[in-house]
Protein backbone atom coordinates (compact mmCIF):
# COMPACT_ATOMS: atom_id res chain seq x y z
CA UNK A 1 0.00 0.00 0.00
CA UNK A 2 1.06 3.58 -0.61
CA UNK A 3 1.04 5.95 2.35
CA UNK A 4 0.41 9.63 1.93
CA UNK A 5 -0.86 12.49 4.05
CA UNK A 6 -4.56 12.83 4.79
CA UNK A 7 -6.47 13.58 1.59
CA UNK A 8 -6.81 17.36 1.33
CA UNK A 9 -9.53 17.27 -1.35
CA UNK A 10 -12.20 16.97 1.37
CA UNK A 11 -11.01 20.27 2.84
CA UNK A 12 -10.00 18.66 6.11
CA UNK A 13 -6.91 19.82 7.92
CA UNK A 14 -4.19 17.23 8.38
CA UNK A 15 -4.29 16.01 11.94
CA UNK A 16 -1.49 14.15 13.66
CA UNK A 17 -3.55 12.75 16.56
CA UNK A 18 -4.65 9.53 14.96
CA UNK A 19 -1.22 8.01 14.91
CA UNK A 20 2.23 8.48 13.56
CA UNK A 21 3.01 4.99 12.37
CA UNK A 22 3.34 5.12 8.58
CA UNK A 23 4.39 2.21 6.41
CA UNK A 24 6.99 3.48 3.93
CA UNK A 25 8.59 0.12 3.13
CA UNK A 26 6.10 -2.72 2.38
CA UNK A 27 8.72 -5.27 3.47
CA UNK A 28 8.37 -3.96 7.02
CA UNK A 29 4.60 -4.64 7.17
CA UNK A 30 4.82 -7.27 9.94
CA UNK A 31 6.99 -5.09 12.22
CA UNK A 32 3.93 -3.60 13.94
CA UNK A 33 0.28 -4.51 14.67
CA UNK A 34 -1.18 -1.51 12.86
CA UNK A 35 -0.27 1.24 10.39
CA UNK A 36 -2.00 4.62 10.11
CA UNK A 37 -3.50 6.54 7.17
CA UNK A 38 -3.08 3.81 4.61
CA UNK A 39 -4.07 4.96 1.12
CA UNK A 40 -5.37 2.16 -1.11
CA UNK A 41 -3.99 1.44 -4.56
CA UNK A 42 -6.40 1.41 -7.52
CA UNK A 43 -6.04 -2.38 -7.67
CA UNK A 44 -7.12 -2.77 -4.04
CA UNK A 45 -10.13 -0.50 -4.56
CA UNK A 46 -11.16 -2.43 -7.71
CA UNK A 47 -10.75 -5.76 -5.93
CA UNK A 48 -12.92 -4.57 -2.99
CA UNK A 49 -15.67 -3.34 -5.34
CA UNK A 50 -15.65 -6.67 -7.19
CA UNK A 51 -15.95 -8.62 -3.95
CA UNK A 52 -18.90 -6.50 -2.79
CA UNK A 53 -20.73 -6.77 -6.11
CA UNK A 54 -20.40 -10.58 -6.03
CA UNK A 55 -22.33 -10.62 -2.74
CA UNK A 56 -24.99 -8.15 -3.81
CA UNK A 57 -28.09 -10.36 -4.10
CA UNK A 58 -30.51 -9.20 -1.40
CA UNK A 59 -32.33 -11.69 0.80
CA UNK A 60 -36.08 -12.27 0.19
CA UNK A 61 -38.45 -9.56 1.51
CA UNK A 62 -39.91 -11.77 4.26
CA UNK A 63 -36.42 -12.48 5.62
CA UNK A 64 -35.62 -8.76 5.57
CA UNK A 65 -38.85 -8.03 7.45
CA UNK A 66 -37.96 -10.62 10.08
CA UNK A 67 -34.58 -9.01 10.79
CA UNK A 68 -36.29 -5.62 11.02
CA UNK A 69 -39.11 -6.68 13.36
CA UNK A 70 -36.84 -8.77 15.61
CA UNK A 71 -33.95 -6.26 15.80
CA UNK A 72 -34.57 -5.61 19.50
CA UNK A 73 -34.44 -9.31 20.29
CA UNK A 74 -31.18 -9.78 18.34
CA UNK A 75 -29.40 -6.87 20.10
CA UNK A 76 -30.60 -8.02 23.54
CA UNK A 77 -29.25 -11.47 22.67
CA UNK A 78 -25.93 -9.93 21.63
CA UNK A 79 -25.47 -8.10 24.96
CA UNK A 80 -26.68 -11.09 26.98
CA UNK A 81 -23.92 -13.21 25.43
CA UNK A 82 -21.11 -10.64 25.44
CA UNK A 83 -22.08 -8.42 28.39
CA UNK A 84 -19.07 -6.16 28.81
CA UNK A 85 -16.42 -8.55 27.55
CA UNK A 86 -16.80 -7.66 23.89
CA UNK A 87 -15.92 -3.96 24.05
CA UNK A 88 -12.84 -2.12 25.20
CA UNK A 89 -12.78 1.43 26.49
CA UNK A 90 -12.09 3.82 23.65
CA UNK A 91 -8.76 5.47 24.45
CA UNK A 92 -8.81 7.53 21.23
CA UNK A 93 -11.97 9.33 22.29
CA UNK A 94 -10.49 12.51 23.74
CA UNK A 95 -7.77 13.07 21.13
CA UNK A 96 -10.30 12.75 18.32
CA UNK A 97 -13.29 14.30 20.11
CA UNK A 98 -11.94 16.89 22.60
CA UNK A 99 -15.51 18.25 22.77
CA UNK A 100 -16.26 15.42 25.21
CA UNK A 101 -13.94 16.91 27.83
CA UNK A 102 -13.36 20.52 26.74
CA UNK A 103 -11.95 21.70 30.07
CA UNK A 104 -9.50 18.83 30.58
CA UNK A 105 -6.15 19.59 29.03
CA UNK A 106 -4.29 17.29 31.46
CA UNK A 107 -3.27 13.79 30.54
CA UNK A 108 -6.40 12.14 31.86
CA UNK A 109 -4.77 8.77 32.57
CA UNK A 110 -2.05 10.12 34.88
CA UNK A 111 -4.61 12.49 36.41
CA UNK A 112 -6.82 9.54 37.31
CA UNK A 113 -4.01 7.54 38.91
CA UNK A 114 -3.05 10.23 41.44
CA UNK A 115 -5.58 9.51 44.15
CA UNK A 116 -4.80 8.75 47.79
CA UNK A 117 -7.12 6.92 50.16
CA UNK A 118 -8.48 10.13 51.70
CA UNK A 119 -9.36 11.51 48.26
CA UNK A 120 -11.06 8.26 47.36
CA UNK A 121 -13.15 8.32 50.52
CA UNK A 122 -14.13 11.93 49.82
CA UNK A 123 -15.03 10.96 46.24
CA UNK A 124 -17.30 8.18 47.44
CA UNK A 125 -18.96 10.56 49.90
CA UNK A 126 -19.51 13.12 47.14
CA UNK A 127 -20.91 10.39 44.94
CA UNK A 128 -23.32 9.31 47.69
CA UNK A 129 -24.50 12.89 48.17
CA UNK A 130 -24.98 13.30 44.43
CA UNK A 131 -27.06 10.12 44.30
CA UNK A 132 -29.32 11.47 47.08
CA UNK A 133 -29.71 14.84 45.36
CA UNK A 134 -30.45 13.09 42.06
CA UNK A 135 -33.06 10.86 43.68
CA UNK A 136 -34.74 13.89 45.26
CA UNK A 137 -34.80 15.92 42.06
CA UNK A 138 -36.36 13.00 40.18
CA UNK A 139 -39.27 12.85 42.62
CA UNK A 140 -39.84 16.58 42.13
CA UNK A 141 -40.59 15.82 38.50
CA UNK A 142 -37.48 17.62 37.20
CA UNK A 143 -35.79 16.14 34.19
CA UNK A 144 -32.45 14.51 35.07
CA UNK A 145 -29.59 16.98 34.55
CA UNK A 146 -31.90 20.02 34.51
CA UNK A 147 -29.32 22.14 36.37
CA UNK A 148 -26.35 21.04 34.19
CA UNK A 149 -24.40 23.58 32.15
CA UNK A 150 -22.84 21.09 29.67
CA UNK A 151 -24.96 18.22 28.37
CA UNK A 152 -23.82 15.26 26.30
CA UNK A 153 -26.03 12.51 24.86
CA UNK A 154 -24.58 9.24 23.61
CA UNK A 155 -26.98 7.32 21.39
CA UNK A 156 -26.33 3.58 21.16
CA UNK A 157 -24.28 3.55 24.35
CA UNK A 158 -24.01 -0.24 24.58
CA UNK A 159 -22.54 -1.19 27.95
CA UNK A 160 -21.01 2.25 28.55
CA UNK A 161 -17.57 2.08 26.92
CA UNK A 162 -17.82 5.74 25.96
CA UNK A 163 -19.98 7.00 28.83
CA UNK A 164 -17.72 5.86 31.67
CA UNK A 165 -14.49 7.28 30.19
CA UNK A 166 -16.32 10.63 29.76
CA UNK A 167 -17.50 10.60 33.37
CA UNK A 168 -13.98 9.73 34.58
CA UNK A 169 -12.16 12.25 32.41
CA UNK A 170 -14.49 15.25 32.28
CA UNK A 171 -14.42 16.77 35.78
CA UNK A 172 -16.59 19.76 34.86
CA UNK A 173 -19.07 20.03 37.79
CA UNK A 174 -21.72 21.24 35.32
CA UNK A 175 -21.44 18.10 33.17
CA UNK A 176 -24.38 15.74 32.70
CA UNK A 177 -24.28 12.71 30.38
CA UNK A 178 -27.41 11.13 28.94
CA UNK A 179 -27.04 7.76 27.28
CA UNK A 180 -29.49 5.46 25.58
CA UNK A 181 -29.59 2.19 23.73
CA UNK A 182 -32.13 0.16 21.79
CA UNK A 183 -31.27 -2.84 23.98
CA UNK A 184 -32.79 -2.92 27.48
CA UNK A 185 -30.11 -5.51 28.38
CA UNK A 186 -27.33 -3.03 27.53
CA UNK A 187 -28.98 -0.20 29.49
CA UNK A 188 -29.35 -2.48 32.52
CA UNK A 189 -25.62 -3.30 32.32
CA UNK A 190 -24.84 0.44 32.31
CA UNK A 191 -27.08 1.12 35.31
CA UNK A 192 -25.64 -1.73 37.38
CA UNK A 193 -22.02 -0.72 36.65
CA UNK A 194 -20.39 0.53 39.91
CA UNK A 195 -19.25 3.67 38.05
CA UNK A 196 -22.82 4.66 37.15
CA UNK A 197 -23.67 7.87 39.02
CA UNK A 198 -27.27 9.11 38.68
CA UNK A 199 -26.12 12.56 39.82
CA UNK A 200 -24.07 12.92 36.63
CA UNK A 201 -25.62 10.43 34.23
CA UNK A 202 -29.00 9.14 33.07
CA UNK A 203 -29.34 5.92 31.05
CA UNK A 204 -32.59 5.03 29.28
CA UNK A 205 -33.93 2.66 26.63
CA UNK A 206 -34.70 4.35 23.30
CA UNK A 207 -35.14 3.27 19.69
CA UNK A 208 -33.29 5.83 17.57
CA UNK A 209 -35.24 4.83 14.48
CA UNK A 210 -38.61 5.52 16.12
CA UNK A 211 -38.73 9.26 15.43
CA UNK A 212 -42.17 9.58 17.02
CA UNK A 213 -40.88 8.42 20.43
CA UNK A 214 -40.08 11.16 22.95
CA UNK A 215 -36.63 11.66 24.47
CA UNK A 216 -36.52 12.53 28.20
CA UNK A 217 -34.60 15.65 27.15
CA UNK A 218 -36.19 18.89 25.92
CA UNK A 219 -35.37 20.08 22.40
CA UNK A 220 -32.58 22.64 22.09
CA UNK A 221 -30.76 21.72 25.32
CA UNK A 222 -27.81 19.47 24.36
CA UNK A 223 -24.25 20.61 23.64
CA UNK A 224 -22.98 17.35 22.11
CA UNK A 225 -24.51 14.19 20.63
CA UNK A 226 -22.26 11.16 20.13
CA UNK A 227 -22.94 8.40 17.57
CA UNK A 228 -20.23 5.73 17.63
CA UNK A 229 -20.86 2.70 15.40
CA UNK A 230 -24.63 3.09 15.86
CA UNK A 231 -26.11 4.76 12.77
CA UNK A 232 -24.87 1.80 10.72
CA UNK A 233 -27.18 -0.53 12.70
CA UNK A 234 -30.32 1.27 11.43
CA UNK A 235 -32.23 0.43 8.29
CA UNK A 236 -30.94 2.88 5.61
CA UNK A 237 -34.51 4.17 5.06
CA UNK A 238 -34.65 5.36 8.68
CA UNK A 239 -31.29 7.12 8.92
CA UNK A 240 -32.21 10.59 7.64
CA UNK A 241 -35.29 10.99 9.84
CA UNK A 242 -33.31 9.77 12.88
CA UNK A 243 -30.55 12.36 12.38
CA UNK A 244 -33.09 15.13 11.80
CA UNK A 245 -34.88 14.16 15.02
CA UNK A 246 -31.61 14.21 16.98
CA UNK A 247 -30.79 17.64 15.52
CA UNK A 248 -33.79 19.10 17.34
CA UNK A 249 -32.28 18.12 20.71
CA UNK A 250 -29.11 20.17 20.13
CA UNK A 251 -28.66 23.82 21.04
CA UNK A 252 -27.84 26.09 18.08
CA UNK A 253 -24.07 25.66 17.66
CA UNK A 254 -24.16 22.20 19.31
CA UNK A 255 -22.18 19.41 17.65
CA UNK A 256 -22.87 15.88 16.45
CA UNK A 257 -19.86 13.52 16.62
CA UNK A 258 -19.89 10.33 14.55
CA UNK A 259 -17.54 7.44 13.97
CA UNK A 260 -18.77 4.50 11.90
CA UNK A 261 -17.98 1.86 9.28
CA UNK A 262 -16.73 3.06 5.89
CA UNK A 263 -17.34 1.48 2.49
CA UNK A 264 -15.10 -1.54 1.79
CA UNK A 265 -14.06 -1.99 5.39
CA UNK A 266 -12.67 -5.48 6.05
CA UNK A 267 -15.93 -6.40 7.82
CA UNK A 268 -17.90 -5.68 4.61
CA UNK A 269 -15.55 -7.72 2.44
CA UNK A 270 -15.79 -10.70 4.80
CA UNK A 271 -19.56 -11.16 4.42
CA UNK A 272 -20.43 -14.35 2.62
CA UNK A 273 -23.24 -14.71 0.07
CA UNK A 274 -26.72 -14.75 1.57
CA UNK A 275 -25.98 -12.01 4.12
CA UNK A 276 -26.81 -8.96 2.00
CA UNK A 277 -30.06 -7.14 2.85
CA UNK A 278 -29.68 -4.30 0.36
CA UNK A 279 -26.78 -2.40 -1.19
CA UNK A 280 -23.98 -2.10 1.42
CA UNK A 281 -26.36 -3.30 4.18
CA UNK A 282 -25.83 -6.75 5.73
CA UNK A 283 -26.99 -9.06 8.49
CA UNK A 284 -24.45 -10.73 10.77
CA UNK A 285 -24.69 -14.30 11.99
CA UNK A 286 -26.27 -13.13 15.27
CA UNK A 287 -29.06 -11.25 13.46
CA UNK A 288 -27.70 -7.73 14.07
CA UNK A 289 -27.37 -5.52 10.98
CA UNK A 290 -24.69 -3.18 9.66
CA UNK A 291 -24.36 -0.58 6.89
CA UNK A 292 -21.10 0.68 5.33
CA UNK A 293 -21.05 4.43 4.54
CA UNK A 294 -19.34 6.82 2.15
CA UNK A 295 -18.36 10.33 3.23
CA UNK A 296 -20.81 11.84 0.74
CA UNK A 297 -23.77 9.85 2.11
CA UNK A 298 -23.13 11.07 5.63
CA UNK A 299 -22.49 14.65 4.47
CA UNK A 300 -25.81 14.62 2.62
CA UNK A 301 -27.74 13.42 5.67
CA UNK A 302 -26.17 15.93 8.04
CA UNK A 303 -26.64 18.92 5.74
CA UNK A 304 -30.24 17.88 5.08
CA UNK A 305 -30.75 18.00 8.88
CA UNK A 306 -29.41 21.57 9.05
CA UNK A 307 -25.79 20.88 10.05
CA UNK A 308 -22.56 22.52 8.88
CA UNK A 309 -19.45 20.43 8.33
CA UNK A 310 -16.57 20.75 10.76
CA UNK A 311 -14.89 17.45 9.83
CA UNK A 312 -15.64 14.52 7.51
CA UNK A 313 -12.75 12.16 6.92
CA UNK A 314 -11.89 8.55 6.18
CA UNK A 315 -9.50 6.76 8.49
CA UNK A 316 -7.92 3.85 6.67
CA UNK A 317 -5.87 1.60 8.87
CA UNK A 318 -3.87 -1.52 8.10
CA UNK A 319 -4.10 -4.04 10.94
CA UNK A 320 -1.69 -6.92 10.99
CA UNK A 321 -1.89 -10.40 12.51
CA UNK A 322 1.81 -11.14 12.86
CA UNK A 323 1.24 -14.71 14.04
CA UNK A 324 -0.80 -15.66 10.96
CA UNK A 325 1.02 -13.19 8.65
CA UNK A 326 -2.34 -11.66 7.65
CA UNK A 327 -3.09 -8.06 6.70
CA UNK A 328 -6.54 -6.55 7.29
CA UNK A 329 -7.72 -3.19 6.01
CA UNK A 330 -10.05 -1.20 8.23
CA UNK A 331 -12.04 1.75 6.91
CA UNK A 332 -13.81 4.09 9.32
CA UNK A 333 -15.48 7.44 8.76
CA UNK A 334 -15.29 10.19 11.33
CA UNK A 335 -17.55 13.25 11.25
CA UNK A 336 -18.17 16.40 13.25
CA UNK A 337 -21.10 18.55 12.23
CA UNK A 338 -22.35 21.75 13.90
CA UNK A 339 -25.98 22.73 14.14
CA UNK A 340 -26.66 26.06 12.47
CA UNK A 341 -27.23 29.07 14.71
CA UNK A 342 -30.54 29.86 13.04
CA UNK A 343 -33.55 27.77 14.05
CA UNK A 344 -34.64 25.25 11.41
Amino acid sequence: PIIRERNSTTGDVKRPQFGTRFLTDPRQVFQHNAWDNVEWTEEQEASAKKKVSENNQPLPAEKQEEYDSRANEFWNGFYTIHENRFFKDRHWLFTEFPELAPQCSLNHESHLEVSGTDDSRQDSLDQEQRREVAALSHTDGDIPGSSASYRILEVGCGVGNTVFPILKTNNDPGLFVYCCDFSSTAVELVKTNPEYDPGRCFAFVHDLSDVGANYPIPDGTLDVIVLIFVLSALHPNKMQASISRLARLLKPGGVMLLRDYGRYDMAQLRFKKGRCLSENFYVRGDGTRVYFFTQDELHGMFTEAGFEKVQNLVDRRLQVNRGKQLTMYRVWIQCKYRKGEKPQ
